[in-house]
């Protein structure tokens, strides 16, 4: 072999060698980032036991809310994602143990407070003749707790507390009070949906010998237009796109590095911050593909971007969620080599996001002046 020949070989085993070198280096480069051994722990939220799922831009509901009682009320639905919106989330039977709207909208006030609001609530006094048992009581409850998408209660005034709550068994009554939502983020009540409430209040006091006081049908359904028209105006629900610089994103890679940042799993693709207060929804909410977390391989699946959301009325002011999702945002970002964007991909200047803070500041004062600051029972039911 000549010189020129093995100068040829030689030649092309180098080009060869920095092909698959290069070609290795590039898969590697633009593979999923995936969370390191020694700290996977409990870091990976996947569980194909979980139900929940995340919130959409589509107006379709798919997620839980992080609220203990808002869950319980909308059966697992969570809210939409977007900027001011009126449309809204179905309603059902709205349990005990929330917070009531007077007081310190973030302390939770114990199982046995009064859920009905005249603020929020259409309410009918439901008079007896003498005492009545909680078991009677209960036994003659309507079998759904919703009229139309509307949540309906019916509580007693419980005679040795004297307080208004849900009926419980071995307690006795000496009234009770019904109530239908006037409006929540499927619009305000209508005709049909106070004819319903009617029919079923009507049913249980025929049930337990007592008459109900009804309330003017027309008078309630403008108060329940008035208050859509101001929940319309004042729903903020906030979102920033996390997108990946170079590299994409596994699942568990994900999982770890929020876990790092406060934030816990709650069902696939779904991570959330919870509140310092007690019973109350989660500050932020952080979701990605849910197919990718529930794959049968998840870290062979690539995330190019997650969501972190906020639903404003649902969180206290006190909780500065909004100074805290964006700290979150930055710190995730800066660790995963990512990028804070608008729904749309389209990457957020700090000039864009520093306004945002003052319009909540104004947003926060316009739902206290009207009795329904953010976090509180009242505001959580009403944007629901």
């Amino acid at each position: 072999m000549s010189n020129f020949q093995l100068a040829l070989v030689i030649t092309f085993g180098v080009i060869l060698a920095l092909y698959v070198g290069f070609n290795t280096w590039s898969a590697r480069r633009n593979e999923p980032k995936k969370p390191k051994p020694e700290e996977v722990g409990g870091a990976l939220p996947v569980g194909e036991d979980d139900a929940r799922f995340e919130p959409g831009f589509d107006g379709k509901v798919g997620g839980a809310t992080g609220d203990p009682v808002l869950d319980a009320q909308l059966g697992g639905q969570g809210p939409r994602l977007g900027g001011n919106l009126g449309g809204n989330a179905s309603a059902d039977a709205f349990p005990a143990g929330a917070v009531a709207r007077s007081g310190n909208p973030g302390t939770y006030l114990g199982d046995r407070q009064q859920i009905l609001d005249a603020l929020t609530d259409a309410i009918a006094p439901i008079h007896t003749d003498g005492i009545v048992s909680g078991n009677a009581a209960i036994a003659a409850m309507p079998s759904s707790f919703r009229a139309g998408n509307k949540a309906f209660n019916i509580e007693g005034m419980n005679q040795a507390t004297q307080t208004w709550e849900l009926p419980k068994a071995g307690e006795r009554y000496t009234g009770f009070q019904a109530g239908i939502q006037l409006a929540n983020r499927h619009g305000p009540m209508n005709e049909i949906e106070f004819s319903e409430f009617v029919g079923k209040v009507q049913q249980f006091a025929d049930t337990i010998g007592a008459s109900p006081d009804l309330p003017d049908m027309l008078q309630e359904v403008a108060r329940a237009r008035e208050l859509d028209a101001f929940a319309s105006e004042h729903d903020a629900q906030l979102a920033f796109m996390l997108r990946a610089k170079r590299a994409s994103w596994s699942p568990g890679y994900v999982a770890q590095v929020a876990a790092k940042h406060g934030f816990v799993p709650a069902g696939p693709g779904r991570m959330v911050m919870p509140s310092s207060i007690a019973q109350m929804p989660s500050i932020l909410a952080l979701t990605y593909d849910a197919q990718a977390a529930l794959a049968d391989d998840p870290e062979q699946s690539a995330l190019r971007d997650v969501l972190l959301s906020l639903d404003v009325p649902h969180v206290s002011r006190s909780e500065a969620p909004f100074d805290k999702m964006r700290a979150a945002a930055e710190a995730l970002c800066a660790e995963m080599d990512g990028v804070i964007c608008d729904q749309n991909g389209t990457p957020l200047p700090v000039m864009v996001v520093d306004p945002i803070a003052q319009d909540l500041e104004n947003l926060y004062d316009q739902l206290e002046e009207r009795e329904l600051a953010a976090g509180s029972l009242a505001a959580r039911r009403l944007f629901s």
